[in-house]
């Protein structure tokens, strides 16, 4: 027996046409729910520093602008996140002196860990 279905795969739609072989029908099978263990991923990262800045985004340092001990603006460009093929300028949240730096140029960082901290 042919049987027509429309499908519809990233947004575009097929007509497929099927021929049931066999004429013996069967029920699915549903695998049995499986509990997830997610093993902890230790970070290169420092821990978390609440007066941190940290990045928004996973992505790439591909630029540092500034040293610790340099007095910074807000709203000054800190350092260059590249991610998903875009660069991303890290600007101050405040005034102050850089106190830490902690990542280095090509470091690859998650969102969340910590970037620098102004104090």
């Amino acid at each position: 027996m042919l049987r027509k279905f429309k499908i519809t795969i990233d947004g575009k739609e097929y007509l497929v046409e099927m021929e049931e072989i066999g004429g013996r029908s069967s029920q699915p099978v549903v695998p049995a729910p499986v509990a997830a263990t997610v093993a902890p991923v230790k970070s290169s990262q420092p821990a978390a520093d609440t007066t941190a800045m940290v990045a928004p985004m996973p992505g790439a340092i591909i630029k540092i602008l500034v040293a610790p001990g340099d007095q910074v603006t807000e709203n000054q460009p800190l350092m260059v996140l590249e991610a998903m093929k875009m660069e991303n300028e890290i600007v101050a949240n405040q005034a102050g002196v850089v106190a830490a730096i902690y990542v280095t140029k090509n470091d690859t960082v998650n969102a969340g860990d910590a970037l620098i901290k102004l104090s």
